[in-house]
């Protein structure tokens, strides 16, 4: 044979050889049960060839080398590979990860696997808390919690904030839920320009946040859980390499949104026709004039480090960290700043005793500065910062020659002294120093196999100190002479210790039963302690309120209290085969603050669950991975909604008296004694539905429930002849009733990740009785409280346009042409305080979150979404500055007001000194939608020396679609009022901010 013809013969066999080494591989793809599973990634390992099972499960692939390995991959199921081995036929049955339903969440007083719990608990993700730059932990629960309503009531820093689980649950009681954080409870709650509690709660510390909603979840906790418990669990060491880790952000902030207000020509214009004078010779001279919000609002900085070291041995474990928080406001002169220390330290002393304790503590500062009314009233309008910076006549001049403010009562021969320079009001102090610990110190004892012990002793220790001083240099001459300057010191103290014993017992009876019971007793009291010391009419500001002696009038205060609660509890779980599952829980509380008669209250609760997946009728299917049916009934109380001396007789001071020239202050009763007050009592059912569907891919959780409160705190008028005024005891009750809907979906999972999550929630409240009242009660001139409607209704009178010429203003009404007309209810032919009538409910139909995220290679972009809808705002800020009264600025489009020669139904004529009707004009829809965070990250490739390193850029409250004219429609001036919500009246309004950020691992 030619040389040549052997060579292409060798050449053609090696290539037919390496051609047969790449194989065409087809199978199917089962579950354990023998189920198709469609959707499965079969990859070759080390290469990007891959391929999808179809919706029988079977899959194909070409030109795959025998020597190759498989890899079967899907959601939900253990990862599988697969040698090739020359083989063309390769099926692969997987096996489900249960990682997921043996995941542990926190309950109270202990832990559950997921897949036992039967009442109704959400979980959030440290990573989703911390994804928006926030100053407290419930600002990263809002909207990513069904069943869970959160205002930002307040947008300063640190600023006020109030939490609603399944509806507001009180009248004069607090309706906010409890807090748990690693076993030490606290309360939030102030009014709007008060510093929230939980800003002293580091948010970058947290590991975990179970949310109880149900009675059954929450009864643990008694008498302080009618509103719901919000447990937080915070990050501790593990046995390992002790890891390093630097978090860091930096961004600036805005205000989203600015007010159009008249320029110093139309200002002037319309001064001149009001006061029907030429008070400006010559307005169009004036031009634009000063804009007094772009003088205090500015772009702020808000920057967040975090140091943290973890790690340990099998016997120790470590975890500290340290923190810096500061946030200037978008309001000249507004900042809150936060240091803080944590260390979570556990330690295994032998095999029966384990020992540890959690230290976290905060050195906050808080900067205010006056924004809010709770008043309709000019003056009260203009002493916030946002209404004087509306208001002020732009005709005025900020400052003097020498940049100090100049007061509006020396300018313009004192016309405008009644106006505040915004400036001036920036300048007064309100600072708010604080000092908190919470510690916690446990040993757990291994009693027996399967029964432990634990003694837990738990402390919150803080001390506050708030400077204020209103300096003279801010008030004109001409009003110097009254006396001018204030000052004030308030130091405030608190302690809360509670002891806790927890008996645990779990056992399994054979392979079939599982048994847990948890018995606890608990001792907690609580004394705080105030002084103050308040002066006016300084000769200078020199020494601001460090020398209040100086003062010509000084004032001093001072209060003590203290209550205790005692507490028995216990809690059986029984478990059968995984399938069946029931949980009794019981506990009594005595409380020192309960009325003689009622020291002791008893909250049981009872619930079950059945995982429907695990019945033999379920086997063979491929829809469902996973079905559980819950349903629990119960009690639970709110012993926050009683102060600690009501039930008690009371005195106090009383009015001052001469005698002898000698003035003496006197001491009269203050309160009624109630034997009989107790705390607010709420009884809960409650059904809900877990649902996860094509191998985990989608999760789906309903819940319905139905609360009904009885024994609410009311305040009672009394007959004179008793001597008081009113009583407090407990005279009403109300319903909550709603349905959740929470849901999650992984779209895609191979290279290019996908993950979608929602909530929505649909919540009704409705009073059902207010004894001691008629149907209906007056909180305010325009909210009421009305048996069979909702709390936080409106009740106003119905605009109907203005009065044109030639019309008949009927009495009682808007005495003048071009004022406002409202409708005649009745038909009396008159305009009185009966022709009011229901105009609105700033309850929401319906609250959502929203929520993406997607990964490719080192990138991950995620956004995230909330809204309300369908609840209505009273807009008490166009109340104001759409009133042509004179004296103030109005907003620009009261230019076009009405005239005889300019007839419209818009904005009315003018009227020194007029007012104008609480009507419904001034209330709006307060709907929103609002992209709260856009994040894009880059995960560095391997660095040598870094476990992990990761940079990103985030945009938040990027942008809000609503109809609503004011600053934000996610507001309340009342701050944790439950009567009174809805209400915008110059709050400190929201700011978006622009961040870059950096993680790094060592």
């Amino acid at each position: 044979m030619p040389v040549k013809l052997r060579l292409w013969i060798l050449a053609f066999g090696f290539i037919t050889n390496a051609y047969a080494q790449d194989l065409t591989i087809r199978g199917k793809i089962t579950d354990g049960l023998g189920a198709t599973l469609p959707g499965v990634n079969v990859t070759v390992k080390g290469t990007q060839k891959g391929a999808v099972s179809d919706g029988d499960g079977n899959y194909q692939l070409t030109a795959v080398p025998n020597n190759a390995t498989l890899v079967f991959s899907f959601i939900g199921y253990l990862k599988q590979e697969i040698d090739v081995k020359n083989r063309t036929v390769i099926d692969a049955s997987l096996q489900a990860d249960v990682k997921a339903l043996n995941e542990v969440v926190v309950v109270g007083y202990g832990t559950q696997r997921k897949l036992e719990t039967t009442g109704s608990i959400a979980s959030i993700k440290a990573a989703d808390l911390v994804q928006t730059p926030i100053s407290n932990v419930a600002q990263g629960l809002q909207a990513r919690v069904s069943g869970v309503q959160i205002t930002q009531n307040s947008s300063a820093p640190g600023g006020n904030i109030s939490v609603r689980i399944r509806g507001t649950n009180s009248i004069n009681g607090s309706s906010e839920p409890l807090y748990v954080v690693d076993g030490i409870q606290i309360s939030n709650g102030g009014g709007v320009n008060e510093l929230s509690p939980l800003s002293q709660i580091n948010p970058n510390d947290i590991e975990s946040v179970e949310v109880l909603k149900d009675a059954s979840a929450a009864a643990i906790y008694g008498a302080r859980a009618a509103n719901g418990v919000v447990l937080i669990t915070t990050k501790r060491g593990k046995a390992g390499v002790t890891r390093v880790t630097y978090e860091s952000y930096y961004g600036s902030q805005e205000v989203t949104k600015r007010a159009s207000v008249m320029n110093a020509t139309e200002f002037a214009t319309l001064e001149n026709e009001v006061y029907k004078t030429n008070v400006y010779a010559d307005p169009a001279s004036l031009g634009q004039g000063t804009d007094f919000q772009s003088l205090i609002f500015r772009k702020a900085q808000i920057q967040n480090h975090q140091l943290t070291i973890a790690g340990g041995s099998e016997k120790t474990q470590l975890s500290l960290a340290l923190n810096y928080f500061n946030q200037d406001g978008v309001i000249i002169n507004s900042n809150f700043s936060r240091y803080s220390l944590r260390l979570n330290l556990d330690h295994q002393i032998n095999k029966w005793l384990k020992t540890g304790t959690s230290l976290l503590y905060t050195y906050l500062t808080n900067d205010r500065i006056p924004t809010g009314s709770n008043s309709i009233d000019g003056p009260a309008v203009t002493s916030s910062i946002l209404g004087a910076a509306l208001g002020a006549p732009p005709t005025m001049q900020p400052y003097r020659e020498d940049g100090s403010v100049l007061p509006f009562g020396d300018q313009f021969n004192g016309r405008y002294r009644e106006a505040a320079n915004p400036l001036g009001l920036a300048q007064i102090l309100n600072k708010t120093t604080t000092s908190r610990l919470l510690g916690n110190i446990y040993f757990d004892f291994a009693l027996a196999k399967g029964l432990t012990y634990r003694a837990n002793l738990n402390l919150i220790q803080s001390n506050s100190l708030t400077d204020t001083y209103s300096p003279r240099s801010i008030v004109g001459a001409g009003d110097l002479a009254a006396g001018a300057g204030s000052a004030g010191k308030t130091n405030s103290n608190g302690i809360n210790i509670l002891h806790e014993s927890l008996l645990t017992y779990a056992t399994r009876i054979g392979e079939l039963h599982s048994l847990k019971f948890t018995g606890v007793f608990a001792t907690q009291k609580q004394m705080s302690n105030s002084n103050s010391i308040s002066a006016s009419k300084f000769p200078n500001d020199a020494t601001v309120n460090e020398a209040v002696q100086l003062a010509t009038d000084r004032t001093v205060s001072s209060s003590r209290s203290a209550d205790r609660l005692d507490s028995y509890m216990g809690r059986i779980n029984y478990g059968f085969k995984d399938k069946y599952f029931v949980d009794v829980t019981a506990r009594f509380d005595g409380a020192s603050k309960f009325g003689e008669n009622h020291k002791y209250g008893f909250f049981p609760a009872v619930s079950a669950a059945w995982r429907v997946i695990e019945e033999p009728f379920m086997k063979g299917q491929n829809l469902f991975s996973d079905l559980k049916l819950r349903a629990s009934y119960g009690i639970t109380g709110n012993a926050a909604a009683i102060g600690a001396y009501n039930s008690l007789a009371l005195v106090g001071s009383g009015s001052d008296y001469s005698f002898n020239h000698i003035y003496t202050t006197g001491i009269a009763p203050t309160g009624i004694p109630n034997p009989d007050l107790r705390w607010e009592k709420s009884t809960q059912a409650n059904i809900g539905l877990d649902v996860s569907l094509l191998n985990n891919r989608i999760g789906l959780v309903v819940d319905v429930y139905n609360k009904r409160t009885q024994d609410l705190l009311f305040v009672k008028s009394l007959p004179l002849s008793s001597g008081y005024g009113t009583i407090t005891g407990n005279f009403a009750s109300l319903e909550n009733k709603g349905i959740e809907i929470a849901a999650n979906a992984a779209i895609l999972s191979g290279e290019l990740k996908w993950n979608v999550s929602g909530n929505i929630t649909f919540n009704r409240n409705k009073l059902l009785s207010l004894e001691g009242a008629t149907k209906e009660y007056a909180v305010n001139n325009f909210s009421v409280l009305q048996v069979g409607q909702p709390l936080g209704i409106f009740k106003t009178y119905i605009f109907d346009g203005l009065y044109q010429t030639g019309e008949s203003i009927l009495p009682g009404s808007d005495s003048r042409l071009g004022g406002h007309k409202v409708r005649d209810v009745n038909g009396d032919g008159a305009i009185s305080a009966a022709d009011q009538v229901v105009t609105g409910n700033a309850n929401p139909n319906f609250i959502f979150g929203f929520s993406t995220d997607l990964r490719y290679k080192n990138f991950d972009f995620s956004a995230f979404f909330s809204g309300v809808q369908g609840n209505k705002v009273y807009n008490l800020i166009r109340y104001t500055f759409e009133n042509p009264l004179g004296g103030r600025n109005l907003y620009q489009a009261v230019v076009n007001h009405w005239t005889p020669t300019n007839a419209n139904n818009e904005y009315a004529s003018v009227l020194q000194g007029g007012r104008l009707p609480l009507s419904d004009r001034f209330m709006e829809d307060g709907s929103f939608v609002r992209c709260k965070n856009i994040t894009l990250g880059y995960t560095l490739p391997k660095i040598k020396g870094l476990q992990n390193a990761r940079i990103y850029v985030s945009a938040n409250n990027l942008f809000t679609l609503t109809n609503y004219s004011g600053f934000d429609p996610e507001v309340n001036t009342y701050g944790n009022s439950n009567t009174i919500i809805g209400v915008d009246n110059l709050v400190y309004p929201v700011a978006k901010s622009y961040l870059v950020g950096l993680q790094v691992s060592f």
